[in-house]
């Protein structure tokens, strides 16, 4: 059984007492006074969703756009050619290429964190999808990394997005920011989230679809966040 560090512990037994569900702006509040780690510590939202994972019907899987971005610098790829390169470049991408990007997909060389396609090449890319694949890479159109617009594209993922997906228990978890970002930041980036989790929301799931959500900082436990005023 792992054991929770002494930083950790103390930080739980101060959060013990203010484990009922609050508004996100008071839960935001709290993590931030939890900050005290050598780092710029990630702030973490975790979703439970009232999905069955177990029909492909409700899956759950997108983007949201952060308004105040997510703190970190995103290399992003573009493979495409011709006016959709040169919209790429233009757009700040920091690859572009097609014959060539693919060479070096090939080789293993992945010297990005997005990989943005017009859809035309989604057939070349498929041989690279077993590696593509597990490292979260494979663009997808549910994710908007399959687009006849790369510009547009580049210009929301160096922007600042997150990517979502509901694993097999229905929960999804996504960063909203750093513990340095002011408040309204992160409550800007987390109505993001909130919002894109909605337009994701499956035809077919039936009943209560945002179930619970937690927000926690990468060294601290989670605060419950009132998601019923959300829903």
């Amino acid at each position: 059984m792992s054991k929770h560090s002494k930083r950790y512990r103390a930080l739980a037994e101060k959060v013990a007492g203010n484990l009922e569900p609050t508004g996100y702006q008071e839960a935001i509040a709290s993590i931030k006074d939890l900050a005290g780690a050598k780092f710029d510590e990630a702030v973490e939202v975790a979703v439970r969703l009232g999905v069955d994972t177990r029909k492909s019907d409700q899956a759950v899987r997108g983007t949201a756009p952060m308004p105040a971005g997510t703190g970190k610098s995103v290399r992003v790829a573009a493979l495409c050619q011709g006016k959709q390169a040169e919209a790429a470049v233009a757009a700040g991408a920091d690859l572009v290429g097609f014959e060539d990007l693919l060479e070096s997909i090939g080789a293993g060389k992945f010297e990005f964190d997005v990989l943005i396609s017009v859809p035309e090449a989604m057939h070349k890319l498929a041989a690279h999808g077993r590696v593509l694949g597990p490292k979260g890479l494979m663009p997808n159109p549910k994710s908007g990394t399959v687009t006849a617009n790369v510009g547009e594209a580049v210009k929301r993922a160096k922007a600042g997005e997150v990517r979502f997906r509901a694993d097999k228990g229905g929960i999804i978890h996504a960063a909203i920011g750093r513990a340095s970002f002011a408040a309204a930041d992160l409550e800007a980036n987390f109505l993001a989230l909130i919002d894109a989790l909605k337009k994701a929301k499956p035809p077919s799931a039936k009943g209560q679809y945002l179930q619970s959500a937690t927000i926690a900082l990468t060294m601290s436990p989670g605060l419950p966040v009132d998601i019923a005023a959300l829903r």
